[in-house]
């Protein structure tokens, strides 16, 4: 008969010496590879390429953030930031303290006119950062660009009402 200690022991001896292919925090070597392909695309300037490596990476393992913000990026390039909105929100769900994600999605809120919800994103950023940091400073460069753009546009011309 086995004594409780026993299979307690065991167990956690079991545990702790999982094969890495099991564990959550790593990637797929797969994956990382197809992601290599979908940066090296997005540095060439070929959105197209590169989100078709990314979402091959995706279908390869599902939990890579990167892949995410590179799909998203794509997009972002492709002048697209509905979807880069929607990959980076993939990618927030996956891991909530993503900077990198925060930021660009951040942008493309921006470039969508949605800036009080890339101000709430800047505060998230900030907040993770907790001192001063590039993806806050981007950030607010952007929002403050898109706050100086709007003033500056002419007000819209009010239809004349025919009576």
């Amino acid at each position: 008969m086995f004594k409780p200690v026993l299979l307690l022991t065991v167990a956690l001896m079991t545990a702790t010496a999982a094969p890495a292919a099991l564990r959550d925090d790593i990637l797929k070597p797969q994956s990382v590879r197809m992601a290599e392909i979908g940066r090296a695309a997005l540095a060439k300037g070929e959105a197209q390429a590169a989100i078709d490596a990314f979402e091959a990476a995706i279908a390869s393992d599902p939990k890579n953030v990167g892949a995410y913000n590179g799909i998203a990026m794509g997009y972002e390039r492709l002048g697209l930031p509905g979807k880069a909105v929607k990959f980076y929100r993939e990618a927030l769900a996956l891991n909530p303290s993503d900077l990198s994600a925060l930021e660009g999605q951040g942008k493309a809120l921006i470039a969508r006119g949605a800036t009080a919800r890339a101000q709430i994103n800047l505060a998230r950023i900030k907040a993770l950062c907790k001192t001063e940091c590039e993806p806050a400073s981007r950030l607010q460069a952007a929002l403050s660009n898109a706050t100086t753009v709007a003033a500056a546009a002419p007000a819209p011309d009010k239809p004349q009402a025919n009576n």
